[in-house]
């Protein structure tokens, strides 16, 4: 196998839980950096030992908050993938970062360990907005980490979530207007929702608060297509904007269902050996994870074959997200043929008259309004 591998390190810690998270984050007094350092270094020699020789172009730490990661284990860590794996000179290693004061601090010892990539999840840029998400940083902080991150490190993004309660078309054209003046070339810009397990689930069931209803978001939605387009940062992906060449390339690994590696408790992967595609899958709690790795050198809880049908449907839930779709070569590979012969063309000439997806001699792509709609399309699509 000579494509490219991404590789994803979870570190799982964060100074308290969000609200709306549903992410595998955990809160500790106190964590052992140097006996994490290495766990995470013992499972990546682990997965090393059947990869070795890939070409690596991304590497993303993420979480929880990797931020609280010691830039010493970052740096460890980089160091051992390009020992084991063929790190090219330009691949994209990206970290994830709470915009505190005392995490943007620590900007540039992550920079000297070789991240060349921030991604800082701001999520609002007004007091009462981040009270409400429960973030730990104040919209002062938010604004001087994104300095920061603009002086440091040569590529940075951040995170806005919108639809929030009482949120009007106004407030989030005034919202956007901001944001786009502090961005560099990228930015995530998340609907609110509501998943289960986590603190907002029960607030949201007993009528704590309320989200903007189904007509209100897609009219959000659509203002930040249309201010973002007009901006120069197209959507190239349902929640991500940029400037044309300044995509996250770590992301597209997953859209474009390549391979990559998981480290970490909690961390998928998908990687094909010998023609076949598996899908991995570490223990989620972080001490089970960590007993495991000191035992047996991985965490590994489950790893499978993926199966034909599951194959297809995760190749068209991640590859319809994309703006440029699913290309015909890609939907061969992994399903055996194209899309006429192994989906329903009966459902596909529905999608396509109602102008919710595009079949050419490129690829499939769902259109703008496909997009928005994803979910029902994809089940339209595979019954």
């Amino acid at each position: 196998m000579t494509d490219p591998l991404a590789l994803y390190v979870h570190w799982p810690f964060c100074v308290s839980k969000c609200p709306y998270c549903d992410f595998n984050s955990h809160v500790r007094d106190g964590i052992e950096q140097e006996r994490w350092r290495r766990a995470l270094l013992a499972e990546l020699d682990h997965y090393a030992a059947e990869t070795s020789g890939r070409r690596v172009d991304s590497v993303f730490f993420g979480g929880g908050t990797p931020s609280l990661m010691d830039p010493a284990t970052t740096a460890a860590l980089i160091e051992r993938i390009a020992d084991r794996w063929d790190l090219v000179a330009a691949a994209e290693i990206t970290l994830e970062a709470n915009p505190t004061s005392v995490e943007a601090g620590r900007f540039r010892d992550f920079r000297a360990a070789g991240i060349n990539r921030v991604s800082l999840g701001v999520q609002a840029l007004d007091p009462a907005s981040l009270r409400f998400l429960g973030r730990q940083h104040d919209v002062g902080e938010a604004l001087a980490a994104l300095d920061l991150a603009r002086t440091i490190f040569p590529r940075f993004s951040f995170d806005l979530i919108y639809a929030r309660p009482e949120q009007s078309l106004a407030d989030w054209r005034d919202e956007l207007g901001r944001a786009l003046a502090l961005a560099g070339d990228h930015l995530s810009l998340y609907q609110l929702t509501i998943e289960q397990g986590t603190a907002f689930a029960p607030a949201h069931a007993r009528g704590d608060f309320t989200l903007p209803d189904e007509n209100l978001a897609g009219s959000l939605y659509e203002l930040t297509q249309e201010l973002l387009d007009a901006a120069g940062m197209p959507s190239y992906e349902i929640s991500n904007h940029a400037r044309p060449g300044e995509e996250s390339r770590h992301n597209l690994v997953y859209w474009r269902y390549g391979d990559y590696l998981g480290i970490g408790p909690g961390a998928h992967g998908r990687l094909t050996l010998a023609g076949e595609k598996f899908a991995t899958r570490q223990l989620r709690a972080p001490e089970t994870w960590l007993d495991a790795v000191e035992q047996r050198g991985h965490g590994t809880q489950e790893r499978i074959p993926v199966a034909a049908a599951e194959r297809l449907e995760e190749m068209l839930m991640m590859g319809l997200r994309l703006a440029e779709g699913i290309p015909r070569g890609r939907f061969r590979r992994e399903s055996g043929g194209d899309p006429e012969a192994i989906l329903d063309p009966t459902r596909i000439a529905r999608l396509v008259e109602g102008g919710f997806l595009t079949l050419d001699g490129d690829g499939m792509r769902a259109t703008a309004a496909g997009r928005q709609r994803l979910n029902a399309l994809l089940a339209s699509l595979l019954g």
